[in-house]
């Protein structure tokens, strides 16, 4: 019998701040592989750069199978402290991965086709890592936070995970010089030990003796189904379904500029490489920014169900439409559009929505009938890693193929931003299909209605 804890129970603030301690270390270990590497391959090693982008790529594949590891999380969670060992154990298998994709970064000047085999091999256990820590974190959050407090903590969980890349990569960058390759196997080591150690510490007893108590929504006595019936219910589930692409689509059009906005601004702005990075930082300060605003207004007014955060969900996706039909009209315009301004306040809108959307995907990971948090928050999961894999890719090739067919930079880039202000526009309408409340009767807590998604 699973207890159903009251409102006001859960997990507490200190406890969501040590959730948080492990997407901080998951983000630092991931923007040493697909940040810091990919710069090294290609500049210092003089790699294409379609090399190291089919590493990073072939990471977000391998996270097609969340599904799988956020199930064998669910059926251990019946036991003690079972999803801090499923946490544990993927930030191992990351950091594992992170020091081989280190070594094939060293080994591409010498042997390339043995390198390539030991990067396939490191990227694997990367995305194995990423997929098994990140989902059972989210897992754990997902059935163990209050209703009212989700979006806060989402928020808090993605601050910090921001956090830690920005920490991490100015660490990073700072230690590295004068670039050698011993210099860089000792700071990437050092960097995932502490990682390690850091979230071992922060999980290290997290799960109270018998387990976290359910919420309403949450709490269920039957032993989780098996993989394929878990699927099986989630495919057959409108709300989930639903979900699932709307997570596809917004997190597509979410990192569609990702590759292509600092070459956006010195081509068509003029910007020097310290001026384009300097524009990134502000959209990272506007997502900041957005994430905390939709963190705290998400919360704040009164104990309401995620259902309701689908307006901020809306208004973070229509806004970052406008943001990119600014960028558009920016592209014509060239030097003289306000781009600093623009490219924060695509940031902000982003932050919005991003935060909104992952309280919204806690609160539904938990309205199965039959399915936990943990294979619920894969599929969502896989559905994101495939996306920012795609949106990525898509920017990049159809800017190069807008540029070659138009001749003209600023047309070739604001045909990409019209195309990803569209796939807001869109991600909008589902949001609102996929949160739409109604309400059901649970038979275990009696006759009394509660909304859920639907």
């Amino acid at each position: 019998m699973v207890a159903v804890a009251p409102a006001g129970a859960g997990l507490g603030w200190l406890a969501i701040v040590r959730i948080g301690l492990v997407q901080a270390s998951i983000g630092a270990m991931v923007m040493l592989t697909t940040t810091v590497l990919n710069r090294l391959m290609v500049v210092e090693y003089a790699l294409m750069a379609a090399i190291p982008a089919g590493l990073v790529g072939w990471h977000y594949a391998v996270q097609l199978c969340r599904p799988l590891w956020g199930h064998g999380s669910d059926k251990s969670s019946l036991g003690r402290g079972s999803r801090a060992v499923w946490i544990i154990g993927g930030i191992i298998v990351l950091g594992l991965g992170a020091i081989l994709a280190v070594q094939t970064t060293v080994m591409v000047s010498g042997s390339f086709a043995l390198a390539m085999g030991l990067g396939i091999v490191a990227y694997t256990l990367i995305g194995i890592g990423v997929g098994a820590s990140g989902t059972s974190a989210l897992a754990l959050l997902a059935s163990g936070v209050a209703p009212q407090r989700r979006a806060a903590a989402a928020a808090v969980t993605w601050i910090m995970m921001v956090a830690g890349i920005v920490v991490s990569a100015i660490s990073v960058g700072a230690l590295l010089q004068p670039y050698s390759p011993e210099r860089l196997l000792i700071v990437a080591s050092g960097l995932l030990l502490t990682c390690i150690a850091v979230t071992t510490l922060a999980v290290l007893r997290i799960e109270p003796r018998g387990g976290i108590a359910g919420f309403a929504e949450t709490a269920k006595s039957d032993p989780p189904p098996d993989f394929r019936d878990a699927l099986r219910e989630i495919l057959h589930e409108q709300a989930a379904r639903r979900f699932t692409i709307f997570i596809f689509v917004s997190m597509m059009a979410f990192n569609m500029q990702d590759l292509i906005l600092e070459p956006f601004a010195g081509l068509v702005f003029g910007m020097t490489p310290g001026e384009s990075t300097q524009l990134g930082g502000m959209q990272s300060g506007g997502v900041l920014v957005g994430m905390i605003v939709s963190g705290v207004g998400g919360s704040a007014f009164a104990g309401r169900m995620p259902v309701e955060l689908r307006h901020w969900i809306v208004f973070g996706c229509l806004g970052s439409a406008i943001a990119l039909a600014s960028l558009a009209m920016g592209a014509m315009v060239g030097p003289g559009w306000p781009i600093a301004v623009n490219v924060f306040a695509l940031g902000f809108c982003n932050g919005l929505f991003a935060v909104a959307a992952i309280g919204a995907m806690m609160g539904l990971a938990g309205a199965g009938a039959k399915t936990r948090e943990g294979v619920r928050m894969g599929v969502w999961g896989a559905a994101q890693a495939i996306a920012f894999g795609f949106g990525g890719l898509i920017g990049a090739i159809g800017v190069d193929a807008a540029r070659r067919a138009l001749q003209h930079d600023g047309s070739a880039f604001q045909l990409i931003f019209a195309i990803e202000a569209s796939l807001f526009v869109l991600a909008s309408w589902l949001a609102v299909r996929a949160t739409r409340a109604t309400p059901i009767t649970i038979e275990e807590l009696g006759a009394r209605e509660r909304e859920v998604f639907a």
